[in-house]
């Protein structure tokens, strides 16, 4: 799909018949178009020269660049302009034939104005002075664009372009085009590609191309011409089209077709006069035939059937209008009123921009040029007293002082300035942009257009037919719960219900977090009775007296020598150890 080549939508680099902007200073912008001219033009033999205060700069020293790049001026003969001279006419009545003939002769040797010659100089760099070259967009354009009317600074328009939803792919309208800063703002907002790529036949047929575009119109003849100029040379018509009409009696269609604008700017004087032909219906009136009893004609409404809205019939529409005065704001809002529009509201946007600078204040900062010379404080301004009063003190004695020929003189070289010891001073370590008090100001001049912004809504309509579309999308009846079919009490019950569930789990939360403490405790218990038992039965093993081998020997002799004296006794009873020990009970 082809692009827009715009310098506003892609920046590329700066090249021949192409837009520029030109930085002088920090206020002065200049548009520039480029020019890549092979010889003299205008007289001069560098090409196209732009001559500012800060020098000459060939049109060729500017194409190529990269965009933010300081150029430096060139040498340039601004004096003869490579002109031949030419006869001076003679004021005295009688003139001889043969001097307009040499005259003529030389107009015709000497190149006219825009002639080109093959060779153009080479430009050379001058000593001193330079601008920066920067890339186009809306901002710097309304800084620097040629007023044919009051314009819509950046403050105002980039706040209007955000509560009107524009966005890539949206189509607004515009009524009332002046001097075309917000056109160019709202063509960027809304680019997505040109219109005409993808739709076959004239251009009227790619309003539904589903591309971003811009309806603007504009009464002024003369003020139409020059934005139809302008809009072709910055290579933006492919996305905004611009019509000479009057909004208030003839609407806002292009060549019959809706746009199907979703959002619309007005920045007319009559904002309420043009409300009218933003409406998705209209209704003419019809007188009825008078009564027999000299009553007065009944009137009716009835749907035009011709008209067609310029309003996206699928979406909600949103307006902004541009008045200056509170009283155009009051007859707009009645209107809106009356016509449907909702979410009224008027806003004004009061911008300032803050200049921060470092100043230096104080008596013993070097007289600089732009400084303000007072005391920082009450008691530098003390210790400044009493420094001249002491020096009056001294002057008197030295103008009485027999010895002394020059009390001025003495008191120079006695006394030293010491602004002027901090001049001849240099070892200062803070750098110089560092020096001073940080101080902020807001600026004097505020280049801003006050104006009230009244924003609004017109909702989308909602038909039998839209309705029908949405039942049978998303059928409802069969719901298990709907919300709001349920009566107060009913709602009452689920909203117990619901904090009796969350209770219920947080109580068995707080149970199965106790239960494992528990668990947690005995084991930990266990564990320690466990460990407690192997500690005393190896303290036991350390305190028995350990055996060797020759005791295990004597105590089983030992016990084979009871063994057969029990043998012995129990024989000479009569007496059975097993026997006896069945026997007892």
């Amino acid at each position: 799909m082809p692009q827009s080549a715009s310098p506003f939508l892609h920046m590329g680099q700066p090249k021949a018949n192409s837009l520029a902007i030109i930085h002088l200073s920090r206020d002065r912008l200049q548009p520039l178009y480029l020019e890549e001219i092979d010889g003299e033009h205008d007289g001069y033999a560098e090409g196209a020269v732009l001559n500012t205060r800060f020098g000459s700069f060939p049109h060729s020293t500017f194409i190529g660049v990269p965009w933010g790049s300081q150029v430096r001026a060139s040498k340039v003969d601004t004096g003869s302009r490579g002109r031949k001279p030419q006869q001076k006419k003679r004021k005295r009545d009688g003139q001889d034939e043969a001097e307009p003939k040499a005259s003529e002769a030389d107009e015709q040797s000497t190149p006219a104005e825009g002639e080109q010659k093959a060779g153009a100089k080479q430009a050379v760099a001058a000593a001193s002075g330079f601008v920066h070259i920067l890339a186009p967009s809306p901002e710097l354009w309304t800084m620097s664009l040629p007023h044919r009317t009051q314009v819509v600074y950046t403050p105002d328009y980039s706040y209007i372009l955000q509560r009107i939803r524009a966005r890539p792919g949206s189509k607004i309208i515009e009524a009332g085009a002046g001097s075309g800063s917000f056109t160019h703002a709202s063509a960027r907002a809304v680019y997505n590609g040109v219109p005409g790529a993808t739709v076959e036949g004239p251009r009227l047929n790619s309003i539904d191309s589903g591309k971003g575009q811009v309806f603007s119109f504009e009464f002024n003849e003369p003020r139409y011409q020059s934005m139809c100029k302008e809009i072709s040379s910055h290579k933006l018509d492919d996305i905004v089209r611009i019509t000479h009409r009057d909004v208030y009696n003839d609407g806002f269609l292009v060549d019959g077709q809706s746009p199907n604008a979703e959002a619309v700017f007005l920045d007319v004087p009559a904002p309420w006069q043009a409300l009218p032909n933003l409406v998705r219906r209209r209704y003419k009136v019809l007188e009825d035939e008078p009564a027999a009893d000299g009553q007065p004609p009944a009137k009716t409404q009835v749907l035009d059937e011709s008209y067609v809205s310029p309003l996206n019939p699928k979406k909600s529409v949103y307006l902004c209008t541009f008045s200056p005065c509170i009283e155009q704001v009051t007859r707009t809002i009645s209107t809106m009123r009356q016509l449907g529009w909702m979410d009224i509201e008027t806003v004004e946007v009061a911008n300032k921009r803050i200049n921060v600078n470092r100043e230096k204040i104080g008596l013993t900062v070097a007289t600089e040029r732009g400084m303000a010379q007072t005391p920082a404080d009450v008691d530098e301004s003390v210790a400044r007293l009493r420094k001249i009063e002491a020096r009056v003190r001294e002057h008197q004695k030295a103008i009485h002082d027999p010895d002394i020929e020059d009390a001025d003189a003495y008191m120079r070289d006695t006394y030293e300035d010491p602004a002027d010891e901090n001049v001849a001073d240099g070892s200062s370590t803070i750098p110089p942009f560092m020096q001073g008090r940080l101080v902020t100001r807001t600026e004097a001049d505020v280049r801003t257009h006050t104006s009230y912004l009244t924003f609004a809504v017109l909702p989308r309509e909602w038909t039998a037919e839209d309705e029908a579309a949405a039942l049978a999308k998303w059928p409802c009846g069969k719901e298990n719960q709907v919300i709001g079919s349920l009566d107060k009490n009913a709602r009452k019950q689920q909203k117990r219900d619901m904090l009796e569930a969350k209770r219920k789990k947080k109580s068995a939360n707080k149970e199965r977090k106790g239960e494992k403490g528990n668990k947690t405790a005995e084991l930990e218990q266990t564990d320690g009775d466990v460990a407690t038992d192997v500690s005393i039965n190896q303290q036991q093993q350390q305190n028995q007296p350990q055996t060797t081998e020759l005791d295990k020997v004597s105590n089983s002799q030992l016990k084979r020598e009871r063994g057969s004296e029990d043998a012995t006794d129990h024989g000479a009873s009569g007496h059975d150890p097993k026997r006896a020990r069945l026997d007892q009970p």
